[in-house]
């Protein structure tokens, strides 16, 4: 179909002497159209869900299936899932332009009216009546579910302000104000959280899904609407705050199951797409891989921890904000030092605690300890994993010999990167092994510093050496084991 242009045909007669003639949209509706256009897209091998990371062998295939068999569908996943960044998308799969009768506020259809005023007026210009077009994305409808939300919301009511402004019988087909479903004829109405939608609400979707009308209250009258209906909801919402009731699940064509990336490697993908890093700034911004791999592995340690709520999920919005937080925190303290290159360091990770804590549901026993000290707790196994993945098998021996020869290092937050560097210089083979996360030798001292940071906090998480906020890097007390009182009168004496 062509795009939306000025040289459209504007009367009812130009279009039936267009491309848009009556033979080739009169009696197509939205999921027929929806249909030929994916089987359009899929012939000529076309991205369908361009952004979509990790669902290309899992849920974009039954998203197309049920598109091909004219469902309606429902995506059922926990938070942070982009499941109405997928219902949004479908607007692609719709034509450029659309004709509808000018002025109607359902959108009707030219060669079939449906309402009482387009076939009036109809009836009276007849090859005049004038045309409009709608985009793809005024055909979109979105309703966020919510327990006050009414029939006269969703589908519509009598208007005694328009009877009496027209001088109608309030009786009359022409008083109805259209809900939000009419409004979406012709196009995609998509109801997100379902299961907060009252009960009743949910009964009033029952004809469109079926038998595709509704009924108005107090009318005789039945619009036989034309929609696609996709739904979103999470699971844990069908005991927490409602429950999408079984005669409307028996009517949805399609459930499809969204899910979290499946590994590091697509929610990094993610994440990079997502976060926003490239930001106006007087500073040069430098995120190292390994930085990234922590902030991600810290989602995947939260949704496999036995303190986290499982049923709540820990969504994907987490590594995303960490990551924006982390940035903010290491341009911070670049400004304050008078640098030009912000690099982050874990540090700047145990900083963004605020943008984790408030994206995990505790169960009882991580209540107990606190959100900050389990957040705390999953930074420090993620900083081992990553280390792990950079370090397995290299010998680190000499770097834990210089603490427990009793060497000791605070690193001081608000010290500038090069004070920093000749500090760890100090501890013989550190800065050699930093090679190992892809630095090359004209790194910048903030790079070098953050790079040598992370192997200490590695070693810290697997407790080779000890760390605290007052005295910083040290070497790990071994526990001793008590001599026998022999022996502890010898030493006395």
């Amino acid at each position: 179909m062509g795009s939306v242009t000025w040289d459209l045909p504007r009367t009812l007669g130009a279009l039936r002497r267009s491309d848009y003639s009556e033979d080739v949209i009169g009696a197509r509706g939205v999921k027929d159209e929806l249909r030929a256009n994916l089987i359009a897209a899929l012939g000529r091998g076309d991205d369908l869900f361009p952004g979509i990371v990790g669902y290309e062998d899992t849920v974009v295939p039954q998203i197309v299936n049920a598109v091909l068999s004219r469902h309606n569908f429902i995506l059922l996943g926990l938070r942070g899932q982009a499941k109405t960044r997928l219902i949004r998308m479908l607007t692609a799969l719709l034509d450029e332009a659309l004709p509808y009768i000018a002025g109607c506020e359902i959108h009707d259809n030219p060669y079939a009216p449906i309402c009482r005023r387009c076939r009036d007026l109809i009836a009276d210009q007849g090859e005049e009546t004038p045309v409009a077009w709608l985009g793809r994305e005024q055909r979109y409808i979105e309703k966020l579910a919510t327990p006050d939300v009414t029939i006269a919301d969703m589908i519509g009511d009598i208007d005694p302000i328009k009877a009496a402004r027209r001088g109608q019988d309030i009786s009359d087909e022409l008083t109805v104000h259209y809900g939000l479903m009419p409004r979406a004829n012709r196009g995609i109405f998509a109801i997100n959280e379902l299961p907060d939608l009252a009960g009743k609400i949910q009964v009033g979707l029952f004809n469109v899904m079926q038998e595709g009308d509704v009924q108005i209250k107090g009318y005789p009258v039945r619009l036989p609407l034309d929609l696609l209906l996709v739904f979103t909801a999470n699971p844990e919402d069908y005991t927490a705050r409602g429950k999408i009731i079984t005669p409307l699940k028996d009517r949805i064509g399609s459930e499809i199951r969204t899910h979290y990336p499946a590994d590091v490697s697509q929610g990094l993908a993610i994440t990079r797409q997502e976060a926003w890093l490239c930001r106006p700034s007087t500073l040069e911004i430098r995120v190292p891989e390994f930085i990234r791999e922590v902030v991600e592995q810290l989602a995947f340690l939260a949704r496999e921890d036995k303190r986290v709520d499982k049923r709540s999920g820990v969504s994907q919005r987490l590594p995303i904000s960490v990551l924006e937080n982390v940035v903010s925190n290491a341009e911070r303290r670049t400004l304050k030092s008078g640098e030009d290159t912000a690099v982050p360091r874990v540090l700047d990770i145990y900083a963004a605690l605020p943008s984790i804590t408030g994206k995990i549901e505790l169960e009882y026993e991580g209540e107990l300890k606190g959100g900050d000290a389990v957040a705390r707790e999953l930074i420090r196994l993620a900083v081992g994993r990553v280390y792990n993945h950079y370090f397995d098998g290299v010998n680190v021996a000499n770097i834990i010999q210089w603490f427990d020869l009793g060497g000791s290092l605070r690193l001081d937050e608000n010290a500038d990167s090069a004070s920093m560097v000749r500090e760890l210089m100090q501890i013989q083979g550190l800065m050699e092994k930093v090679r190992a996360l892809g630095l090359g030798l004209n790194e910048p001292d903030a790079a070098r510093a953050s790079a040598a940071e992370f192997v200490l906090e590695g070693l810290y998480a697997h407790r080779r050496i000890s760390r605290n906020e007052e005295r910083g890097f040290m070497a790990e007390e071994k526990k001793r084991e008590e001599p026998p009182p022999q022996q502890r009168r010898r030493q006395y004496n």
